[in-house]
């Protein structure tokens, strides 16, 4: 009996430490998918590029188009739009691959960093956002 104790302490053990692992994972996501895909030109801290490239630290364009950032990330933009009452017009590519769930982090990631206290996105709520938004292209 003792055995059988000491068995299931080392396998919820080691379930514990997999888990973990893959939850740290999925947590440092967002951050891996922001430097792969946006840091090179919304920057390292998130402060964009002079008059060029808006920010994402501290912008109110983050709260004020919400519904509209999944989109964004998949899709691009292009046109005007103004960030913390500045007016930047560069095209945006988009990022067609990336899945629902890689955007949502992402979006939890730009939110919740550089200065930013954003509400987070469920993956339900990016899924229903991206289904409103055929491509634009």
């Amino acid at each position: 009996m003792r055995s059988n104790r000491l068995v299931m302490v080392a396998m919820g053990a080691f379930a514990l430490t997999t888990l973990t692992q893959c939850f740290t994972k999925k947590k440092d996501e967002g951050k891996r998918l922001y430097e792969t895909h946006c840091q090179s030109c919304h920057m390292d801290d998130g402060s964009g590029l002079k008059s060029l490239i808006p920010p994402l630290a501290q912008a109110d364009y983050l709260q004020t188009q919400r519904d509209q950032l999944p989109c964004i990330i998949r899709h691009g933009m292009d046109g005007s739009i103004v960030v913390n009452g500045v007016e930047y017009n560069k095209e945006m590519p988009g990022v067609e691959h990336l899945r629902v769930d890689h955007i949502t982090n992402l979006l939890n990631y730009i939110q919740t960093n550089f200065g930013n206290d954003n509400p987070r996105y469920t993956m339900q709520e990016v899924e229903e956002l991206l289904e409103a938004c055929p491509p634009t292209r």
